[in-house]
């Protein structure tokens, strides 16, 4: 995943807050508004050439690099 990358062993165990997704949904041109956590996150994976696959991996992902990985883990 391109983007919001973070070194494995800080991805495994950091969950990403609403206010850090909304501050890069805008800087890919997304208006946030009240999206939930879920949708945004897909709609900055889209912007950046990435699957929308957040919270769909059913426990298995090779994206071991990915930001958001703990929080898709845990949706």
């Amino acid at each position: 995943m391109k983007g919001l990358v973070m070194p494995v062993s800080q991805t495994a165990r950091k969950s990403i807050k609403m206010p850090e997704i909304k501050d890069k949904a805008r800087g890919l041109g997304i208006a946030p508004g009240k999206m939930k956590k879920a949708d945004l996150i897909r709609f900055v994976q889209i912007a950046e050439g990435n699957t929308p696959c957040f919270g769909r991996s059913e426990g298995e992902c090779s994206h071991e690099d990915c930001c958001f990985r703990y929080d898709c883990f845990r949706v």
